[in-house]
């Protein structure tokens, strides 16, 4: 990929005053790299769009910075990776941008976008399957003119269950080493789920609910291990006559009959 041009201008104004940068339709930005001092610029919001979308983090862009100490008309130009950009929450403007000042002749590691290319299998089609990508994005190391700004992959490949390719199955160009994982799953044919087996799932799922809330056999007796109430008699106890204490008047009924025997 060509390098884009993209115009900056240095800037002195810094913290929360920002916001006037972001009124004037420019957006802060700072420029650090290996063993180089971070600068303060801006860019213009409209052209940093336009930059952004054709050369995403891996595109190299030519970074015109101009300012008050550099002569008339003179700019430095930076050959720059745009490492991370700062989104408004609600609308999505970018607040802030960090360009990173790259060596030409060092090699740099960068994560690049994979992108899936020609036609889905029959049993895709047909319901049986769903494709299935678990890695949007690779890591690669190269120079930097030399980063490939995607890395494609050919699904035609997979035709049953469980096909997958990986990551050490990937085609990149000469001089781009993939430092991901080689045993890591790029894509796959998964079995789908159909509406039938959505339906069997939600039908088990109520009935494992409803078994859940049933009362447990023989109404209200005590849970495994738990004590009997008090002065309620075991059947254990019944058997062995190892009853609740008796009565004060059955225990003075027993003397008398005893001397009546005598």
């Amino acid at each position: 990929m060509d390098r884009i041009p993209l115009k900056a201008v240095e800037r002195e104004i810094l913290g929360k005053k920002v916001a006037r940068l972001r009124r004037d339709g420019l957006i802060p930005a700072h420029v650090f790299g290996n063993k180089i001092e971070t600068e303060h610029v801006s860019v213009n919001t409209l052209e940093f769009k336009k930059v952004y979308s054709e050369a995403g983090e891996t595109g190299l862009v030519d970074l015109k910075i101009g300012g008050r100490n550099l002569p008339a008309g003179r700019q430095e130009v930076r050959p720059v990776l745009i490492r991370e950009v700062q989104l408004d929450p609600l609308t999505d403007a970018p607040l802030h941008v960090d360009f990173y000042q790259v060596n030409l002749s060092e090699k740099v590691t960068v994560a690049v976008p994979v992108s899936l290319i020609g036609d889905e299998p029959e049993i895709v089609h047909t319901g049986e399957a769903v494709v299935i990508q678990p890695l949007m994005e690779v890591e690669v190391e190269a120079l930097p003119d030399n980063l490939p700004e995607k890395i494609e992959v050919d699904i035609t490949t997979l035709r049953a269950i469980d096909d997958a390719i990986l990551v050490s199955s990937l085609k990149v160009p000469e001089g781009v080493t993939v430092v991901t994982d080689p045993e890591a799953v790029v894509v796959k044919l998964d079995n789908a789920v159909t509406e039938e087996m959505k339906k069997l799932m939600e039908e088990q799922a109520a009935e494992q609910a409803a078994a859940a809330a049933a009362p447990p056999a023989g109404g209200e007796a005590a849970a495994e291990g738990e004590a009997p109430a008090e002065g309620e008699i075991t059947e254990g106890e019944a058997a062995e006559g190892n009853g609740p204490e008796e009565s004060k008047g059955e225990a003075e009924k027993k003397p008398a009959e005893e001397k009546s025997r005598q």
